[in-house]
């Protein structure tokens, strides 16, 4: 076990960089430039000169390795070793002035509203967008092992075929289609969900939302799962023995059968988190997906790839729990 995680921990950082360069190099050939205003507006030339070269987006190699110099903590060491840090601290002091903040993990400024930085815009609707994730996944489990639990206890019966229905339905409409109809239903009609403004009832309802996809996904997996897992022989030996059904089902059948479930769950919970721009528009929730659509509109390259790396170390973090998962449902997985 200390072995995968070691390995998967060295692997982690070059398929960071693999991605952030895919990510830099298609940002890069969104069409326009990041310094355009509202209505393709562009400041002065002089300023746009002044710029390009302050953010170091004359050349693509340039931005390349000045971003990575900056967001990886190695500018911030250099600096400190060398004492540039504190020669320029203390000249700022001098002339009365504040020192300059200094980030050991400096994501730049944000390209679309210089007075905001990407990991200030990050920390602020991070947590928005990981609470949605969150309860979207528990509230997906919550439905989906019991749909599938049901499906796969009575095989063929009506109560299977109506979750067969739900799972259906759940995966082919898309999100913003159940969103607005729910947000029609309940802030429209019966006016228990305020429209067009953040609540925490709003956001219940974007989580619910957000949730019913794969909800449909979790009950298709466990009732498949469960189906095959009941008819083994040891639980058909478990059932001689006079165990209880429940027992049966709940602690025998469906530990075994939730492996491909947590398989898929480890990069759900990581795109509930950060993928869910759909929801956030139509519920008007303040979180990543929000400012990674914005940040691509205004070809905000600092935005998109901070985005972007803050949702590939969930996905690969969360890939790492899912395989430690897997050792702990079943020592026999290598």
């Amino acid at each position: 076990m200390t072995a995968l995680i070691v390995r998967r921990l060295i692997q982690m950082p070059v398929i960071l960089l693999v991605i952030y360069t895919l990510t830099l190099v298609l940002a890069w050939k969104i069409p326009g430039s990041p310094l355009d205003k509202g209505e393709g507006r562009r400041p002065p030339a002089e300023v746009q000169e002044a710029m390009l070269r302050q953010y170091n987006l004359e050349s693509f190699w340039g931005f390349y390795w000045s971003y990575l110099d900056s967001a990886t903590g190695v500018k911030y060491v250099r600096e400190s070793l060398s004492g540039e840090a504190a020669a320029v601290e203390k000249a700022a002091i001098e002339a009365g002035r504040t020192a300059p903040v200094r980030r050991v993990f400096d994501l730049g400024p944000s390209l679309t509203d210089a007075a905001w930085r990407v990991d200030e815009i990050l920390l602020g609707s991070l947590p928005v967008s990981m609470a949605l994730g969150s309860a979207s996944i528990l509230i997906a489990l919550a439905i989906g092992l019991t749909a599938g639990i049901i499906g796969a206890v009575k095989p063929n019966s009506a109560a299977d075929f109506f979750t067969l229905l739900l799972s259906l339905v759940g995966i082919s409409l898309p999100s913003f289609v159940i969103g607005t109809v729910l947000l029609m239903i309940f802030a429209v009609w019966l006016g228990v969900v305020p429209a067009g403004v953040y609540s925490p009832k709003t956001a219940l309802l974007g989580a619910f939302t957000l949730s019913l996809p794969y909800a449909a996904y979790v009950a298709r997996l466990t009732r498949l799962g469960m189906i095959e897992v009941l008819g083994a022989d040891y639980i058909r030996t478990a059932r001689a023995k006079g165990v209880s059904e429940s027992r049966v089902i709940l602690r025998h059948a469906l530990k075994n059968a939730a492996l491909p479930v947590v398989s898929y769950i480890g990069p759900a919970t990581a795109m509930a988190m950060t993928g869910s721009f759909v929801i956030e528009r139509v519920f008007n929730i303040n979180g990543m997906g929000q400012h990674f659509v914005s940040g691509v509109i205004n070809k905000d390259l600092f935005l998109i790839i901070g985005v972007v790396m803050v949702f590939s170390t969930m996905l690969i973090t969360l890939n790492l729990i899912v395989d430690v998962l897997y050792r702990w449902i079943d020592p026999r997985i290598e």
